[in-house]
């Protein structure tokens, strides 16, 4: 006797939410439906009756969405069970809905329905989907064009009577950073660093300009400084954004006389020539390669170099290398590393700025060292 009146008690429930709520829930563009505590449906909207095509109040809930059985997590169930507002995806058909199941509770606490919403999420899952796979192209793209930025780096080992070695350490996949050796001819070699503006995938499709154009230009300008000056011209003809810009030290050392003649465009990581005993800045002005000139005229200068003496190019990824305090590694730093390891300059100023750091990278890493040896 007191089990039916407690299914009485529900029933009488079930009709004054029909009758306070059913109305609201008519006018819903979502599908709606009200399942009782026994997994029967005592109510759907017209746009989820419209959408199915057939009436589906009083049958099982798992029945109205083309089941067979009930599936392994129903969430009316346990929705009803312990009062939970729960969330999740619903495949009908082949549209996608997110469907949230509410408990609907009497003035005492006690839960004898629940109320589904279904939203149907088709488009912004197709979009997802097609989103992920657009990214997954597009990490593809990234790491063969990192593949490919690192196999253009000049190789390492002995060019005549120059010795060069490098660190090249991008922040992200690709870097804004490049640096170049290649031969002018029988006497001459030239060599570069430059830095572009920015970082990823904009900045490295930059720096295969840069190669491409320094390598094409060394075989008609035997100078440093008309180099870079035709190097701006280049990248003017580009009409790219005001913001883009890139600095640039290029140098040109001559085997048989062992001179090195170089400028400066814009680049303010001063070069270091040092050997065991003596270091020096090869210190030289000149704007950076960028849109703020019609024409830039850049000056040169030229220093005699011996057996053992090095030269250390850099990017200003180690220069702005911060510590927790916020405090940049600096040049001061750089150069300490070098008369502490003259011989092992690199590695030494990779140790020092990677205990230096806190946190992440923030910007590209590049160090090239020449060293004359006869």
């Amino acid at each position: 006797m007191l089990e039916k009146n407690k299914v009485s008690y529900f029933e009488d429930q079930i009709k004054n939410f029909n009758m306070l709520n059913y109305h609201v829930l008519e006018g819903m563009a979502d599908w709606v439906r009200v399942i009782d505590r026994n997994g029967t449906i005592i109510y759907a909207n017209k746009t989820m009756k419209g959408a199915l095509g057939t009436e589906i109040v009083g049958k099982k809930c798992y029945e109205a969405l083309g089941k067979i059985r009930p599936c392994s997590f129903c969430i009316t169930e346990r929705s009803i069970a312990t009062g939970e507002i729960i969330q999740k995806e619903e495949n009908v058909g082949d549209r996608i809905f997110s469907v949230k199941s509410s408990p609907v509770s009497d003035s005492d606490g006690n839960i004898y329905a629940a109320v589904e919403v279904f939203r149907d999420v088709t488009r912004e899952r197709k979009l997802e989907n097609e989103l992920r796979e657009k990214t997954k192209k597009l990490n593809k793209d990234i790491t063969f064009a990192k593949v490919l930025q690192e196999k253009i780096l000049p190789r390492k080992g002995s060019y005549n009577n120059i010795k060069i070695n490098y660190l090249y350490k991008p922040c992200e996949m690709l870097s804004g950073d490049m640096f170049d050796v290649f031969y002018i001819d029988k006497d001459n070699i030239g060599i570069y660093i430059s830095d572009v503006a920015g970082h990823g995938i904009t900045a490295s499709m930059m720096t295969m300009f840069i190669r491409q154009t320094m390598r094409a230009i060394k075989d008609d300008i035997l100078s440093p400084s008309k180099t870079l000056t035709e190097l701006h011209k280049r990248f003017i003809d580009l009409n790219l954004d005001d913001e883009k810009y890139l600095t640039i030290f290029y140098g040109i050392f001559n085997c048989s006389t062992d001179t090195f003649k170089y400028a400066n465009g814009g680049h303010n990581c001063i070069p270091i020539l040092f050997d065991d005993n003596n270091v020096e800045l090869l210190k030289m002005k000149g704007y950076p390669i960028s849109y703020l000139f019609d024409e830039i005229h850049y000056n040169e200068n030229m220093v005699q170099l011996k057996n053992g003496d090095r030269i250390l190019f850099y990017t200003d990824g180690i220069l702005e290398v911060r510590n927790k305090n916020k405090e940049e590694f600096g040049e001061k730093r750089i150069i300490k590393a070098v008369k502490e390891a003259p011989e092992s300059p690199i590695k030494n100023i990779e140790n020092k700025a990677n205990s230096y750091m806190y946190g992440d990278q923030k910007d590209d890493f590049a160090l090239v060292l020449m060293k004359v040896e006869k």
